[in-house]
């Protein structure tokens, strides 16, 4: 193979296992998984320990240890199998109260932090707010909105906690009981931002029925045989009808999300991001809502 040969000495000799493992690892897994497929000399190279260990944070250790099942808890024979493992299967962390996880092809940080760590305006008065569990869900506790009107909610991370170089997105997952109400008229405001510093605010709709297609009706005059008789005929015409600002998407594990926000980790950076979501302007009650927690991760491309 035209690859294969291009891994030799002068003299003929193959280059060493170790030397293409040490070349694989300063790529990216994305780029590893694909080369072992296009010639057997990278195959057990891309395999090795040596390269996996490099795409791993170079804190995972330590992460791992503060999973509340414990470090024993990870059970994998390769560096290769803990990364996948940690790409599929989020651990949780610090008493529950995050979850972690890396993302798939470039292996960044991912957090999610539970609705428990997030401050909730009025969430521990039964009234308002109640605490549940959900099978679908990955932390032991949901927030469910009862009813309030002054809608409420920030949470915070470290960047050092993050990967650094990186451009992040801040995510609401939620989702919404059948009698849902109170979101569909008024947009709450987002906020993503270094604790400190100004922040620009987002519009979100949280109701995932604002912006779906809608149906106008149009009377038009019709005109039957040689009489002009004008008759009322009824023409639907679908229109998309979508407010400016975010709107909920569908998550591959059964939640939605709204983008609250982006914020960029600078290299040796330490500082607090602060993500806040706030209804307070309507004065209109609101029910129905369902909060798992802020996901972090990684923009694509970015």
């Amino acid at each position: 193979m035209a690859v294969e040969s291009h891994m030799r000495f002068a003299g003929g000799d193959e280059l060493p296992e170790g030397c293409i493992a040490n070349a694989l690892s300063l790529t990216s897994p994305k780029d590893a998984c694909r080369l072992s497929l296009v010639a057997s000399t990278f195959r057990s190279a891309a395999e090795s320990d040596a390269v996996w260990e490099r795409f791993l944070p170079p804190d995972y250790y330590d992460i791992i240890c503060r999973s509340i099942d414990g470090p024993d808890s990870v059970e994998v024979g390769s560096k290769k199998e803990l990364y996948l493992h940690l790409c599929d299967h989020p651990i949780l962390v610090d008493g529950g109260t995050k979850s972690f996880s890396l993302e798939k092809w470039s292996g960044k940080k991912c957090y999610m932090l539970a609705a428990r760590s997030l401050q909730i305006v009025w969430g521990d008065t039964p009234r308002y707010w109640r605490w549940i569990s959900l099978p679908e869900s990955r932390f032991s506790e949901v927030a469910e909105l009862l009813d309030v009107c002054w809608f409420d909610m920030s949470g915070k991370i470290n960047t050092n906690m993050l990967s650094p170089d990186t451009r992040y997105g801040a995510y609401l997952v939620f989702t919404t009981k059948s009698r849902a109400y109170g979101f569909g008229d008024q947009p709450a405001e987002s906020s993503v931002g270094i604790a400190g510093h100004e922040r620009e605010t987002q519009t979100v709709y949280l109701d995932p029925q604002v912006g779906r297609r809608q149906y106008r009706y149009q009377v038009v005059p019709r005109r039957l045989g040689i009489f002009t008789h004008h008759m009322t005929h009824i023409l639907r015409q679908e229109v998309e009808d979508e407010p400016e600002g975010r709107h909920p998407k569908q998550r591959s594990d059964g939640w939605m999300e709204i983008e609250l926000g982006e914020f960029f980790v600078k290299r040796g950076q330490e500082a607090e991001v602060e993500m806040s979501l706030t209804e307070v302007k309507g004065g209109n009650w609101k029910s129905g809502l369902i909060i798992e927690g802020i996901d972090i991760r990684p923009k694509e491309g970015k």
